[in-house]
């Protein structure tokens, strides 16, 4: 049986008994599942800690050499050109659909801190866009609701490693995964089948295909409950970690008859890549922000993603652009604006379908750049027939300095976010960039891996240890203490947020994911 043990009260429609029945369906038959795969992360990663580092299956290339495509993209999915993307709350939820982007992917993961509250109420909202009611009014009485034709939604459940401790099965908290697409498919199949807008889906921090294999058989189960053609179902996978760009058409093959697309999730790929790495001091990066995706590393990954998703019918969408518009100061939004600019001109060039923003005031400039040199409504006939990317060439190491400015800037974003996260706020503005869970996680892993290695600084000659990080911390605590004042500083989560990270940063092995501790405090 499966037991609620956080508030019902407010959600008795989502949480209604044939809802609450679904998932328990769900988790008799894939919950098992899902714990041996998060195993089997474990031995790879103990595997990569040897040195047996990510690369092409021989297992599965039969797979690779095949001619096979991937099943007819639905009329709605066709253009693309600019996703933005962004948390479950309901204003947000307005706008985004309300936008000039074609798609707005809501997001259950990492733009979200997943609180009962806002996981529930992220439920309750899109249940309400969808079936056309959802309005916001603010603490000045603007009043916000949807427009008539708004982009088309596609929704973000939480990675497989998440669990929702506010259900339990069996005596266990309940996969994440399963509770945010159980609940949202059950609820909004209907209408979205019958509109022909859905559902959609982005699948994230998928390692390996047969994680892909898994999500075919809960898309497959699903359908089966609900008397659909199997297909009906769409989704989009984030390749967003390092061994995952090893197995891109593995993941396609499993995900066939489902899959419509494949996306670069650029700053979660970054991470991974020092999680895997992370006993190797060969392969300690330099400042996050000198890591961009013209270095050698990243173009390989987003290029072989172009070549890989065309070649099997599939769309290649391109990364996050994080940019926040710069109010005040022309010169500083210029240079914001010409950085995704080129980015997204990049991406273009390279024969991506389409890419993401995080904000509503880049959909312009990603819209300019991808109706100029897109011709149609995809770049699927850029196939980069005589691309060859090698496992060196997505090992490649940057080149790069890590510099004290670099370290403290890991070390406030490290800290501003995850107190943001601790208080509900899994999306944060923070040095004109948009800051969510995957950004946070550079920052961290960066901290504790240059610890863990004894970095020296190239401007300064210092080595990076654990009394630096704890005087940097102090000193972004004291001038954030100053700005804000006490009475707001001691209400908010700082102490814990620093206790967290110290913890965190004191591991002798580099703890898997920020979040996952992270949800013990909320």
């Amino acid at each position: 049986m499966l037991k609620i043990i956080g508030n019902t009260e407010d959600y008795t429609n989502i949480l209604s008994q044939d809802a609450v029945r679904f998932i328990e369906l769900l988790c008799e038959r894939f919950r098992d599942e899902i714990e041996q795969l998060l195993e089997d992360r474990k031995r790879r990663q103990t595997d990569f800690d040897n040195g047996n580092f990510p690369d092409f299956l021989k297992q599965t290339e039969e797979i690779r050499k095949g001619s096979w495509k991937v099943a007819e993209i639905p009329e709605v999915l066709l253009d693309r050109r600019v996703e933005i993307t962004g948390p479950v709350d309901r204003k947000m939820i307005i706008n985004a659909l309300n936008s000039d982007a074609k798609i707005f992917m809501a997001d259950f993961e990492d733009s979200s801190s997943p609180s009962w509250r806002v996981m529930m109420d992220g439920q309750k909202n899109l249940f309400d866009a969808i079936n056309g009611s959802i309005s916001f009014e603010n603490e000045n009485g603007k009043q916000y609701v949807l427009k008539d034709d708004p982009a088309t939604l596609m929704v973000r459940p939480r990675g497989i490693h998440l669990k929702e401790k506010n259900l339990n099965f069996l005596d266990q908290s309940v996969p994440a995964c399963l509770v945010d697409f159980g609940l949202f498919f059950f609820h909004n199949v209907e209408i979205l089948v019958k509109s022909k807008r859905g559902p959609f889906f982005y699948i994230p921090k998928l390692e390996h295909y047969k994680e892909a294999a898994l999500w075919s058989k809960i898309f497959k189960f699903s359908e089966q409950q609900f008397d659909l053609k199997i297909g009906t179902i769409k989704a989009t996978v984030l390749i967003e970690t390092l061994p995952a760009a090893f197995q891109m058409d593995e993941i396609l093959w499993e995900l066939q008859e489902h899959i419509v697309g494949l996306n670069c999730g650029r700053w979660d790929y970054i991470f991974s890549f020092i999680k895997c790495f992370q006993k190797h001091k060969d392969f300690v990066l330099p400042d996050k922000l000198q890591i961009g995706m013209d270095t050698h590393f990243l173009s390989s990954y987003s290029k072989l993603l172009v070549q890989t998703c065309h070649r099997r019918g599939a769309y290649a969408m391109g990364g996050m652009a994080a940019q926040i518009p710069i109010k005040g100061n022309k010169e500083a939004n210029q240079k914001a604006m010409d950085k995704v600019e080129n980015d997204k001109l990049r991406e273009a060039k390279n024969g991506h379908d389409g890419t993401w923003v995080a904000h509503p005031g880049l959909i312009p400039v990603a819209m300019d750049i991808f109706t100029k040199h897109m011709a149609g409504v995809n770049q699927l006939d850029k196939t980069l027939d005589d691309l060859v990317v090698t496992q060196k060439d997505l090992l490649m190491v940057p080149d790069g300095k890590i510099t004290e400015e670099g370290f403290r800037l890991n070390v406030e974003t490290a800290l501003q976010y995850t107190q943001e996260w601790l208080c509900e706020s899994g999306c944060v503005p923070l040095n004109n960039l948009m800051e969510d869970a995957a950004t946070a996680e550079i920052s961290r892993a960066q901290i504790w891996q240059w610890i863990k290695h004894k970095a020296i600084t190239d401007d300064t000659s210092r080595e990076i240890n654990f009394d630096f990080f704890e005087s940097e911390l102090a000193v972004i605590a004291k001038t954030i203490l100053k700005q804000i004042g006490e009475e707001q500083f001691l209400a908010q989560k700082y102490d814990e947020a620093i206790d967290l990270l110290r913890s965190l940063t004191l591991e002798d092995t580099m703890p898997l994911f920020l979040t996952t501790k992270a949800y013990e405090l909320i």
